[in-house]
């Protein structure tokens, strides 16, 4: 039996369900390793974090929510990557309903894990959870407003320009809402923890923008890569808002 040959139109589905999925696959996976705190020792040492940066779990994951968001926003325009930054803002809740209610679901007696195990590695406390939808909801959506003003500033040129500032200050965002929600106005005000010192918190802010800054001038090239690949397949069916884009 014959196959027919991929048109120009499945070739930017697949780079736009591929695009989406990336962007819930990583946003679900953040949403589950936030609360674990790493540390990465550094070959020098820099202001506040000294020798050694500290980050969440998440970090990683979360910054390829950004790389996904604009490829995305690139592609398809600013309305469609609005609308996807908001629907995974509603999937957030998705994903905490689903896990809180396994970890409450009655448990097999004597299993391998046990279910305590299970709900401290999964079960994200209030303040984290605060903490990541308030500076998920406000930075992503921030991303998307500057990628598109410096895409219009620069007519359209300098790919490298917006991805970087866009993400460069919507990370910052993200980190300062997260870090001092999560781990200092949240403990505070529902009392769900002791205060975390002040050092700790400017030093879990520099390590994770940091890091997430290096990930941003990491990913510019693989940006460009994602949005050429996608338009020579595409054969333009992706241009899909030119006037706002």
């Amino acid at each position: 039996m014959a196959t027919r040959a991929p048109r120009a139109g499945d070739a930017a589905a697949i780079g736009q369900v591929a695009l989406i999925g990336l962007f819930v696959t990583a946003l679900a996976t953040a949403q589950l390793t936030a609360s674990k705190l790493l540390m990465f020792g550094l070959p020098l040492s820099l202001p506040v974090t000294g020798a050694a940066i500290i980050l969440p779990g998440a970090a990683l994951a979360y910054a390829l929510t950004f790389f996904a968001s604009d490829c995305y926003a690139e592609l398809y325009g600013r309305k469609a990557a609005t609308v996807m930054v908001n629907v995974g803002f509603a999937m957030n809740f998705v994903v905490l309903l689903l896990v809180w209610s396994t970890i409450n679901a009655p448990a097999l007696p004597d299993q391998p894990i046990d279910p305590s195990t299970f709900a401290t590695v999964l079960g994200a406390s209030t303040n984290i959870v605060l903490g990541s939808l308030l500076a998920y909801v406000v930075s992503q959506n921030w991303d998307v407003y500057v990628f598109h003003r410096i895409r219009d500033y620069t007519d359209g040129e300098k790919l490298w320009l917006r991805n970087i500032g866009s993400t460069a200050t919507s990370q910052f965002l993200d980190t300062v809402i997260f870090v001092t929600v999560a781990f200092a106005i949240a403990p505070a005000v529902l009392g769900t923890g002791g205060a975390t010192p002040t050092n700790v918190i400017l030093s879990l802010i520099v390590g994770q923008y940091v890091f997430k800054l290096l990930v941003a001038l990491v990913d510019t090239p693989f940006v460009y890569a994602v949005v050429a690949l996608v338009e020579a397949y595409g054969d333009g069916s992706t241009q899909a808002e030119p006037a706002t884009r």
